[in-house]
């Protein structure tokens, strides 16, 4: 029964494709994921940490410092645990059900980072509030469980169609998913002025409820006779495929490229809020409009591009990609008024949402099937590891040139383009032959 129902999912076309009820509740989890990201990682939690820790140019930049190290650190236990995931997939074919512990944990702590910027606590930890201490911490733990739940949901895209349909999934995933960010951020309609705490527990609960038709109408295929091992085995296997490199050398070198265009848009999307109220001066009512706008522009292009990568290749669709990444990075870090990153906001959304459609499309075209979920679980390891290192470095530039006020702030965001462009490189070295 299984086997004919497969069959008529992959026969079907167009319109009656996208909205079938697998592929439709796996695209609604992309908008569930995305509130988490737009409201937490790029907005709301940025704009609360900035009111935290003060409004002059030095507190500024080590606020910016702040939320990039917060980051690389949600980025650390990523690396540490991300590469165990693709094995767990190999091994158990089980996805949904990580993906729901996963999405839980990540609830539970949105929930947690709104109750405890709550409560006003008298004790400080190193100079910093108790209440304020807790928000991070429970940002950290968030943001983990939240990138982890999208090893699992990325190669669950595999099981949804034929491989010429996947573009296209892909592409009406991301651009339902920034449907998301529209639905997301109009909590900032209810919250009071500057209490940008009071968004973080609404996004826990709109998180939840669109995640509900994935939990409840996507089923998970497990193997059978699985194989009884320690899940630290799974270490011994990530080194493994490593000394394989050899004989997977164009997925490797893929990875290699996509480790330093993402540093790229990892760290954008952290830090875009804080870079366009502190250099930019936009204010936070008018962010939100510029988000909006960076968003339909996600969504245009994320279907766009889903054709392209259809009629072009995602290789060469990867590349495109890129290319309107640093462009639109140029634009930001010299932008001289409001308009000009306005501009670059727009041009950043466009690229954000296509590399997400593109590369997800690229690693199954060039993945054998049987170690697709460890390819998948070693693509996010290499995401992931770049998310410390932009981070890191942006949050450095902002520490050690904090004298300089918003200089620092563009120098932090120029780096990004030297990374782009370094990926840009690696990736033409990548053979379209396999």
């Amino acid at each position: 029964m299984e086997s004919v129902t497969n069959k008529v999912q992959m026969e079907k076309k167009g319109w009656a494709l996208y909205f079938s009820l697998p592929i439709l509740s796996w695209a609604l989890y992309d908008a569930a994921n995305t509130i988490f990201s737009s409201n937490i990682n790029t907005v709301f939690f940025p704009f609360y940490l900035k009111g935290m820790i003060g409004s002059g140019e030095v507190q500024q930049q080590i606020a910016s410092t702040f939320i990039s190290y917060a980051n690389a650190l949600a980025s650390i236990l990523l690396v540490i645990f991300t590469p165990l995931f693709g094995v767990i997939m190999d091994r158990t074919g089980k996805k949904k059900k990580y993906i729901v512990i996963l999405t839980l944990l990540t609830v539970l702590g949105t929930i947690a980072m709104g109750i405890f910027s709550s409560i006003e606590f008298s004790q400080t930890i190193l100079g910093i509030p108790l209440s304020l201490g807790f928000v991070v911490l429970f940002f950290v733990l968030s943001k983990f469980t939240y990138h982890s739940s999208l090893v699992f949901y990325d190669s669950m895209i595999s099981d949804l169609g034929s491989k010429e349909q996947i573009p296209l999934i892909s592409g009406f995933g991301v651009a339902v998913g920034y449907i998301g960010t529209l639905i997301g951020l109009s909590v900032y309609l209810f919250i009071d002025d500057g209490a940008f705490n009071q968004s973080f527990i609404p996004t826990g609960i709109l998180f939840l409820l669109l995640s509900l038709p994935l939990f409840y109408f996507i089923k998970d295929k497990p193997k059978e006779n699985v194989q009884k091992q320690s899940i630290f085995s799974g270490y011994g296997e990530i080194v493994e495929t490593f000394k394989q490199m050899r004989n997977y050398r164009k997925i490797f070198t893929f990875m290699l490229a996509y480790f330093f265009l993402n540093d790229a848009l990892a760290t954008t999307i952290a830090m875009m809020a804080d870079y366009a109220n502190t250099v930019i001066e936009i204010s936070s009512g008018k962010f939100i409009i510029l988000y909006l706008v960076s968003t339909i522009a996600s969504i245009i292009g994320s279907f766009i591009f889903g054709y392209i990568a259809k009629r072009v290749g995602a290789y060469r669709a990867v590349r495109y990609v890129g290319i309107l990444l640093v462009i639109a990075l140029i634009i930001a870090t010299f932008a001289w008024n409001q308009w000009a990153f306005w501009i670059a906001g727009s041009l950043f959304g466009v690229a954000l949402g296509s590399m997400w459609v593109t590369t997800r499309t690229y690693i199954v075209d060039i993945t054998p099937e049987e170690k697709r979920g460890q390819f998948f679980g070693l693509f996010a390891f290499s995401g992931k590891v770049s998310s410390i290192i932009g981070p890191f470095v942006y949050g450095t530039i902002t520490l050690i040139f904090a004298d300089l006020g918003n200089i620092a702030s563009r120098m932090a965001l120029g780096s990004l383009i030297i990374l782009t462009i370094i990926g840009l490189v690696i990736h033409a070295r990548v053979k379209e032959e396999w």
